[in-house]
């Protein structure tokens, strides 16, 4: 197994500092993406589907 590189190697904290920058900075421009509960509702729906599409494949393929 490989060592952590780049931004997953600093610690914690530095990693918190770096992101709050990017975030404040993406706000601050006018680029940042609020999700509103509905959006949020749509994405996680979205994902559960992909997840159960897995899972039944990957079941069928163990069966065959």
């Amino acid at each position: 197994m490989s060592k952590p590189r780049g931004f997953a190697a600093m610690p914690p904290d530095k990693q918190r500092a770096i992101s709050s920058k990017g975030g404040r900075a993406s706000h601050a421009k006018g680029t940042a993406h609020r999700f509103t509960s509905e959006e949020g509702r749509e994405a996680g729906r979205k994902g559960g589907e992909s997840k159960a599409r897995k899972q039944r494949e990957a079941t069928a393929t163990e069966e065959e």
